[in-house]
């Protein structure tokens, strides 16, 4: 048994016939047949079975190519690793953020980041989620790096501030409230709210607010991204606070600066502190950083 074998397998597994095979894989039909007759053997017994002109996985060569299949694919992860951590100039950056983030801050974040000639070559992998989820996503390394909500009691992730974002409160044009051009939260104890879940990274700082005021919000549904909160105050369904997001001027709706409590919110750089960068990455890292330091400083 050896490793070609077993990538051969897993090809013909795949397709279920042997010229297609032979032909994916730029070797000849015969030598095909006598690499998985070798395997067979060593294993004990059969993995396909004719089926008319074609051929098909038996009971247990369904059962090996779950085991190849995964074996396989872990070693080509950790080629991929390899390349990556020997080749600064065209790595991949794995990266997550919150929902906010994605119109503005990170499209002009890589743009600028693209420009350096050193960096053009580096290739991003981008999702998007709650706070939460990205956590979740940076822990199973799904992600190199998140920019999120900070979030209490993740000793073995380093968060870095690289953004910060204005909480407003928002009405529809219906509103009562509408005719004002700032809001003190005491003044909506009475109306109903759309309210960010509990997977969302604002909503302790949103919950923390209202108890600065001592008001506990009517709180009539949640939902997770923001322009799902916009298109509800819109049709007057309830009022909300969110971060002052640039797509709220496509929705018919008021937005009202807060002026009481005080407060600041911001987004953080998010990554793990026991986990080794590739170079790619610790170069992202290290520009987003700097660039948020620029922004913050011209502010």
């Amino acid at each position: 048994m050896n490793l070609n074998h077993l990538n051969y397998f897993r090809v013909l597994a795949k397709l279920e016939h042997y010229t297609q095979a032979a032909e994916e894989l730029s070797i000849t039909q015969p030598s095909l047949s006598h690499a998985m007759a070798s395997l067979e053997k060593d294993l004990g017994t059969y993995l396909f079975e004719k089926q008319g002109r074609n051929i098909k996985l038996t009971k247990y060569g369904k059962i090996y190519f779950e085991y190849v299949d995964r074996a396989l694919s872990e070693l080509e992860k950790g080629e991929k690793k390899l390349r990556e951590l020997t080749n600064v100039s065209t790595g991949t950056v794995e990266l997550g953020y919150i929902y906010t983030l994605g119109p503005n801050f990170v499209p002009q974040l890589i743009k600028n980041f693209s420009l350096v000639e050193e960096n053009k070559n580096i290739k991003f992998s981008f999702g998007q989620g709650t706070t939460k989820t990205l956590i979740e996503g940076l822990k199973s390394e799904k992600f190199d790096m998140v920019f999120c909500s900070f979030v209490e009691n993740e000793p073995d992730i380093e968060f870095v501030p690289i953004a910060h974002e204005e909480l407003v409160l928002i009405v529809s044009n219906d509103h009562p409230l509408s005719n004002k051009e700032s809001i003190d939260l005491m003044e909506v104890e009475e109306y109903p709210f759309i309210y960010f879940s509990e997977k969302s990274g604002i909503r302790p700082l949103i919950d923390n607010l209202f108890k600065k005021v001592n008001i506990t919000p009517n709180i009539i549904c949640e939902v997770e991204e923001d322009n799902a909160v916009a298109g509800l105050v819109e049709i007057n369904y309830g009022i909300a606070v969110l971060p002052k997001i640039s797509s709220l001027k496509h929705y018919n709706v008021k937005v009202l600066p807060i002026v009481n409590p005080k407060h600041e919110r911001f987004i953080y750089l998010a990554a793990l502190k026991n986990r080794y960068l590739t170079p790619s990455v610790s170069l992202f890292k290290k520009y987003s950083i700097e660039y948020a330091k620029e922004k913050f400083s011209n502010k």
